[in-house]
């Protein structure tokens, strides 16, 4: 079955109904959202009632719920414990969004690994696997790690950083691991033949393993290191691939997530792009329409 959604967001007064309810409009049967605002820790409580109508819903419409994915905010970097009272608290804080994924019934959480700035590759996978065995098994909540662009010092650009991670977590149940397709170009990852990659990726960590990938094209050229998504096939990796991405038999019970950008910073182009994809058909027209008609166009 075909899982196809977007981003959506997760307001204090709607919560997980009005995230369901975005993410029906855009014609998706899946989705992703952050509990809160992503970079800061601001939280509000979870109100079990709005909880309880989105899951009726969800059965309603068909909505396999046990795909839902929240995202762990930007802010939590367990990379870097030169200063041991930042670590803790971004222990401190996953382990607090496990528990709101818990209370959403959410299964899935992806996490960026986090940035050494400055400590190295080695000491930071160490933190890394550290903070996460602190928390893995509290709950029963997997979290994926994401696979990054390798801007800056960030750890998770090679599929050999994200198995070493992987290797010294304990809890191997609650672990896994997003793909962005993006992210992968930016690192250096080819996708123009995508069993090949998922062939190297099974080889070294099992496509078992993979439990979200995030469908987005990228501004920048294979191995740019820069990570800045682009709307589908409007970037460097077109449509055709992102298709055979989507439409690929061996991640066809995965959902797939888009991320790509509003457009002019006002439009959500998901309906339109679910839509495209849905239909295998690129529409070169797309941004014109929706920057002319907005959200009404048909």
């Amino acid at each position: 079955m075909l899982l196809l959604g977007s981003h959506v967001g997760f307001k204090k007064d709607s919560q997980l109904l009005g995230s369901l309810k975005e993410a029906l409009s855009y014609g998706a049967n899946t989705f992703m959202f952050y509990t809160g605002a992503p970079q800061n820790t601001s939280r509000y409580p979870i109100l079990n009632e709005l909880t309880l109508e989105a899951i009726s819903l969800m059965k309603e419409k068909g909505f396999d719920y046990s795909k839902v994915v929240v995202h762990a905010p930007y802010i939590i970097n367990l990379a870097n414990d030169k200063d041991l009272d930042k670590f803790m608290f971004s222990v401190r804080f996953l382990q607090e969004e496990l528990e709101r994924c818990e209370l959403l019934g959410i299964h899935y959480l992806v996490l960026h690994p986090g940035s050494h700035v400055g400590l190295g590759i080695d000491t930071a996978i160490f933190n890394i696997s550290k903070g996460l065995n602190m928390i893995l098994g509290t709950h029963d909540v997997t979290v994926l790690l994401e696979t990054m662009s390798g801007k800056g010092t960030e750890i998770g650009s090679s599929l050999v950083e994200i198995k070493r991670i992987i290797d010294l977590v304990d809890d191997k149940n609650h672990i896994g691991v997003c793909l962005d397709t993006c992210h992968l170009n930016d690192a250096g990852y080819d996708m123009k033949d995508f069993d090949s990659f998922l062939n190297q990726f099974d080889t070294l960590i099992g496509i078992d393993k993979i439990g979200c990938v995030h469908i987005n094209d990228s501004k920048n050229i294979l191995n740019s290191h820069k990570d800045r998504h682009e709307n589908i096939g409007f970037g460097t990796m077109g449509f055709d691939i992102l298709i055979s991405i989507v439409y690929n038999e061996r991640l066809k019970d995965i959902p797939k997530i888009l991320e790509t950008p509003y457009v002019d910073k006002k439009y959500a182009p998901y309906r339109y792009e679910i839509e495209m994809l849905k239909n295998k058909k690129f529409d070169s027209n797309l941004i014109e329409k929706i920057r002319k008609y907005g959200s009404d166009i048909q």
